[in-house]
């Protein structure tokens, strides 16, 4: 059976689920008036709500003013009903962790939306937090410019008291066993494909930030690693079929080094001509070897 703590607990969980249906209840049935008594009643309720407040912050004032009375203002918190009055009133703070949560819910749509995706690594109180960016975001070059634009302004908003949002990089997730070694990282797309993975070579054969060059099955390869993050495309230029083996890589974009065409190495995407892209091979890494599965 559940402690009387516990017991007390759910039992206000139930009251301020009850009374807070009361309330959404009373506004469906007042939100079909006429504007002027529809008006007239909202005004009637925040002027009821603020007086409610003033005597609330009135009567916090006084307690927080005496230790003992101070402690048991604060274990009254406990109450969800007392909580949720006091939260409704802007006198409590939502615990920080909900907010940062709630920030980055608010800018996930948008990134969903390009292919990507924010996680929440730590909070390190007092003033910052740590995310990391994945999908298309991780490793793109607008990732900066996503971070400032869209994740720091939502969670600056949600949490003034933040001042430092820093991005994290992917460690090395162990994503599930094959045979005695462990698999590191694959390819999205591929998560399923259990057949027809080819050896390639050592993840550290591979340059950080740039591409190697690799045959497969008397095809030519490109593979391009960030951190323990590896994708595979073709040797050639969707322009006119020129090899990209000594073309400059920068911030995760390789430039033909013929005739200028950019493409983004994590997706094949051309910068240049977005209807033509690069081949995309799925890879993934076992332990320290990079396998990589042919798509024709």
């Amino acid at each position: 059976m559940p402690d009387q703590a516990t017991q007390l607990q759910q039992e206000s969980s139930v009251d301020l689920d009850r009374l807070a249906g009361d309330i959404d209840k009373i506004e469906a049935i007042i939100s079909g008036w006429d504007e002027h008594y529809l008006l007239t009643a909202r005004a009637f309720k925040t002027s009821i709500e603020d007086l409610h407040k003033e005597a609330l912050k009135r009567l916090i004032r006084s307690l927080k003013d005496d230790p003992a009375s101070g402690v048991k203002l604060r274990e009254a918190l406990g109450d969800s009903v007392v909580y949720g009055v006091l939260l409704y009133h802007g006198l409590v703070k939502e615990p920080l962790q909900p907010r940062v949560e709630k920030a980055l819910a608010a800018v996930r749509p948008m990134l969903q939306g390009h292919g990507g995706d924010v996680e929440l690594v730590a909070i390190k109180p007092p003033d910052t937090v740590e995310v990391r960016l994945v999908g298309s975001c991780h490793g793109c070059p607008a990732s900066s410019q996503t971070l400032t634009e869209g994740i720091e302004k939502s969670i600056k908003e949600y949490c003034p008291e933040i001042k430092h949002i820093n991005q994290v990089s992917r460690g090395r997730p162990e994503v599930e066993t094959n045979g005695d070694q462990k698999l590191y990282f694959i390819s999205p797309f591929a998560t399923n494909a259990k057949a027809n993975w080819l050896d390639t070579c050592s993840l550290f054969d591979i340059p950080e930030f740039g591409v190697i060059e690799r045959r497969v099955k008397d095809r030519s390869v490109l593979l391009h690693r960030q951190g323990d993050m590896v994708s595979c495309v073709d040797n050639v230029c969707a322009h006119l079929g020129m090899p990209l083996e000594m073309g400059e890589v920068r911030d995760g974009i390789l430039t033909c080094p013929y005739h200028g065409f950019q493409y983004l190495l994590e997706t094949g995407e051309c910068m240049t001509v977005p209807e033509v892209q690069l081949k995309v091979h799925a890879v993934r890494v076992v332990g320290d070897k990079v396998e990589v599965r042919l798509e024709e």
